[in-house]
């Protein structure tokens, strides 16, 4: 059994997975709404174990299994990605898992400052004597061995206290995962990742954007712009409560304000004990649109200046619970100007149909992400027992204040 936690700026979702002979199917689903993180960063620890508690307890309830650990989701401004080469010398002219490892190592040989480390060491490439495009090296013959690598780092605190919450629920964490690292494990095939193409995950408060080519993931970033900016107009264009405007979104938001019949009105709740207000759907278009337009430019502006714009065939795809607006994809292929679509999670049974939304990408991927680890298919190599040392750490704290 594996579990994915997501947690998120609006929600907190767990998801209960089994490792089966064809697969994986998904038997539990428990979603918390979460009040207490801004911009991924939690800001308020009893409010966030709170969450993870109802969620966990709804997840359990579901799938009548008792749950112990969880592979873990990270996002939030401060985690920060860049590409890094580590260059060894061959033992024995011929490249062992070994040389590979050393030059990996090597490649972690950066200025990182004492409140950061590092999340992940995700493989780009190898190169063999100046031979480029070398996805396994082990086997080949050599003298000199070079690693490409892109690395994740995460502040040290906001780590912590993602720890210490989980720990609190009575969790050990298996390991944690860089969220839209995760969603790509869940709605992008390798044909895509061959090819090239950017994932974008837009959540409530922040928004990850993974580029993928030539099999391997090239660059990273999270801005720190989200579907609540969305939900802050709506609230202050019609002079309407923060859940409500919330609701409005979701259920009559559209990002092409020409999609809109001009003939459609909304009832809108005012504040202050008010009288319900009919407005213009279309009144609703004009706050929305040029707000998403704003947060896909910033994503365009990304892709741009990470420099693989021009080798994304596969286009883009979007994910994330604001991925669910109306005219989004529309939108998205004027702005970026290559096919767009939108990521559901794919290659699970179960209770597939229940999770088949972007708003579940994450969880779904954190699952499939601890399934290859665990089975040994994963490109994707573990840096070594900061997560599993912090969490022991925290936790034998815990134990021993309370």
């Amino acid at each position: 059994m594996l579990v994915g936690l997501d947690i998120g700026t609006t929600k907190t979702t767990v998801i209960v997975g089994e490792i089966t002979e064809t697969g994986i199917d998904i038997i539990g689903i428990g979603t918390s709404p979460a009040k207490e993180l801004r911009k991924g960063l939690v800001v308020n620890i009893e409010s966030t174990v709170e969450a993870i508690k109802r969620a966990v307890e709804e997840a359990e309830h579901m799938s009548g299994c008792r749950i112990n650990s969880a592979y873990v989701g990270i996002a939030g401004s401060h985690v920060k990605g860049q590409n890094s080469l580590g260059i060894v010398a061959i033992k024995g002219r011929e490249v062992g898992e070994e040389d590979v490892q050393r030059a990996i190592e090597a490649s972690k040989a950066i200025a990182i400052p004492v409140d950061r480390e590092i999340l992940h060491t995700l493989p780009q490439g190898y190169v063999v004597d100046g031979q480029d495009g070398i996805r396994d090296p082990v086997g080949m013959s050599g003298v000199r061995l070079e690693a490409k690598v892109h690395i994740v780092t995460g502040a040290v605190p906001s780590i912590q206290n993602i720890v210490k919450s989980v720990n609190r629920v009575g969790l050990d964490i298996d390991d944690i995962v860089l969220e839209q690292l995760a969603a790509s494990e869940a709605i992008l095939s390798s044909d895509e990742k061959d090819l090239g193409v950017a994932l974008i995950d837009i959540g409530g408060s922040t928004t990850g954007i993974a580029i993928f080519s030539e099999g391997s993931i090239k660059h990273t970033a999270i801005l720190p712009v989200g579907g609540n900016y969305l939900t802050s107009d709506i609230a202050t264009g019609l002079r309407t409560p923060f859940n409500d405007a919330e609701r409005i979104k979701i259920r009559y938001g559209c990002a092409v304000t020409a999609r809109i019949p001009k003939e459609e009105i909304i009832e809108v709740p005012s504040v202050g004990g008010r009288e319900d207000r009919q407005v213009s759907r279309q009144i609703l278009g004009r706050i929305v649109e040029p707000r998403m337009e704003e947060i896909l430019n910033l994503a365009l502006k990304e892709i741009v200046r990470s420099g693989y714009e021009d080798l994304l065939a596969a286009g883009v795809v979007l994910t994330g619970g604001t991925a669910l607006l109306s005219g989004i994809n529309e939108m998205a292929e004027q702005i970026f100007d290559m096919p767009v679509r939108m990521g559901n999670p794919t290659g699970v049974g179960g209770l597939c149909d229940v999770v088949n939304s972007p708003a579940y990408t994450v969880g779904v991927g954190l699952i499939v992400y601890g399934s290859k680890q665990i089975a040994g298919d994963s490109v994707y190599r573990k840096t070594g027992n900061i997560f599993g040392n912090m969490a022991r750490t925290i936790k034998k704290w815990l134990v021993e204040f309370f």
